[in-house]
């Protein structure tokens, strides 16, 4: 008991000490900040400030560079008059405004945004290099404090569900090359790998990708290296095709489990439960400026392609724009094949909404409809895989088909370039406990503010309330209803 009781200690301990250390150029750096102020304009993504400008024959420590980046993000002068090389976008214009919005552009998976140039300055490159390289290094962390009415287990709520806890949810590592996707005269190529460590890397980790720690252990601490992928991009194909080899997030969906990329700190019991990561081969046509289509080829979802339970698996899309930009539907099927039951051998059909009602208003839908065939039956002879669940089956059947569907909506209002009101309606049947353990229906209602320091800070409270309908499911099957108070702090560098 001695020991487990310093050992949660230590676990308090490791956000704070995390974010020391990213923290520490701030500090290093004071005394040689300058009196310069320059200003930045909001980009395309969630870390796009303008690159600093150091006067000239100006020499700084790596530190000291570092600190001015921040320095200038959260103090900048009136409107900046730097000018940009970054070249002009092909397509339809962006719809939304990002920051303080995740994305600026409705998002589809398995390629970058084709059209869109690299025109992202990030504090670590910057300090680096001066932004100057194709190749970029950053990432963020993300300690997270939630506050609940259970008190064994949040779950099947995601990220946060050890109840009443102060822990790091993500520090994360890119090292990334985007392809040129703007140019129509050469096929180009990227890469991206990530690093991942903190209590999230239990919904990232994939069978065979060192994946013991969760699924044999149960830690609650880890590291997944959660997407190593090449981009190689065919622009004579169509309006140009980018082609995706290796392991990348699961395409459909509003959300994705790495932090900056979603509206709201926790994540919707629909995504919760779904497909996170696959291995394999996607390529992303664009047809036209308002039509998008998918093919691809996997070895199912969240395993290696080495492991016993991979198996081929399709993935088709299709994505269609409206020429005012206001809405875009994305139709799924993900991991298709003969639906047999193996490691998170999900059959996944998925279609995705967005509207946007005005220049402030906007809002995503998202419905799913999954199933696995052959599910062993729980307390049947046949014993589930180790770190799946079985599925409540009829009385006197040792297998049988475990379906679950769901539907998520996301409206978002828009204050300014710094903030931005979020509320989430979920509901989700999990109809033979295959996914979250118990068989029954759930419903969920999310309230966040987002707000922005610069374009590299990111605090995002929220108020929470769930209910399981049919049988209690929350805090390990002992309550109906779960209320949770919670905020994740996303520091870029």
């Amino acid at each position: 008991m001695r020991r487990s009781y310093k050992l949660r200690r230590w676990q308090w301990l490791l956000p704070l000490v995390g974010s020391a250390v990213f923290l520490c150029p701030l500090c290093l750096g004071q005394q040689a900040l300058g009196q310069q102020d320059l200003g930045q304009q909001p980009g395309g993504s969630v870390t796009t400030p303008d690159a600093p400008q150091p006067a000239a024959g100006e020499t700084k420590s790596f530190f000291a560079r570092w600190a001015d980046f921040y320095r200038q993000d959260w103090r900048p002068a009136s409107p900046s008059t730097v000018s940009s090389s970054t070249p002009a976008r092909r397509g339809l214009p962006s719809p939304l405004d990002s920051p303080p919005f995740p994305d600026s552009d409705w998002s589809y998976g398995g390629s970058p945004v084709i059209g869109e140039p690299d025109g992202n300055s990030y504090p670590l490159m910057t300090a680096i290099n001066g932004a100057k390289s194709r190749t970029k290094l950053y990432g963020w962390i993300d300690p997270t404090l939630n506050f609940s009415t259970s008190s064994r287990s949040n779950a099947p709520e995601a990220n946060d569900v050890y109840a009443n806890r102060l822990e790091m949810n993500q520090i994360v590592l890119y090292a990334e090359q985007l392809p040129d996707s703007v140019q129509r005269d050469h096929v180009d190529w990227g890469y991206h790998l990530t690093a991942l460590y903190g209590t999230d890397y239990r919904f990232t980790t994939g069978k065979g990708y060192w994946s013991g720690p969760w699924v044999n252990d149960h830690r609650e601490y880890g590291f997944d290296p959660t997407l190593e992928y090449v981009d190689i991009y065919i622009p004579q194909v169509a309006q140009g095709m980018n082609v995706r080899v290796g392991r990348y997030i699961s395409v459909p969906g509003i959300e994705a489990q790495l932090a900056p990329n979603n509206y709201i700190f926790s994540h919707s019991l629909l995504y919760a439960i779904d497909p996170f990561t696959d291995t394999g081969l996607i390529a992303t046509v664009k047809l036209n400026d308002q039509w998008l289509v998918q093919v691809g080829i996997t070895g199912g979802h969240d395993v290696a392609l080495w492991t016993s339970d991979a198996k081929p698996s399709g993935t088709f899309c299709l994505s269609y724009t409206t020429k005012s930009v206001n809405d875009n539907f994305y139709a799924c099927a993900n991991g298709i094949n003969d639906g047999k039951y193996a490691y998170n051998n999900l059959q996944q059909y998925d279609t995705t909404w967005y509207h946007k009602f005005s220049k402030t208003w906007h809002m995503a839908t998202e419905a799913w409809y999954m199933y696995e065939r052959d599910v062993p039956a729980v307390g049947g002879p046949i014993q589930p895989e180790t770190g799946t669940n079985g599925a409540y089956c009829l009385p006197g059947e040792q297998r049988c088909t475990a379906p679950e569907y769901a539907v998520v909506n996301f409206l978002q209002k828009e204050f300014s370039a710094h903030d931005f009101l979020s509320f989430r309606s979920d509901f989700l049947d999990d109809k033979k406990g295959q996914r979250t353990g118990y068989a029954t229906k759930y419903s969920e209602n999310t309230i966040m503010w987002c707000h922005w320091i610069g374009s590299t800070v990111q605090l995002r409270p929220e108020l929470r309330f769930e209910r399981a309908w049919d049988v209690p499911a929350y805090d390990n099957g002992r309550k109906h209803n779960q209320l949770t108070a919670a905020s994740d702090l996303i520091f870029h560098f």
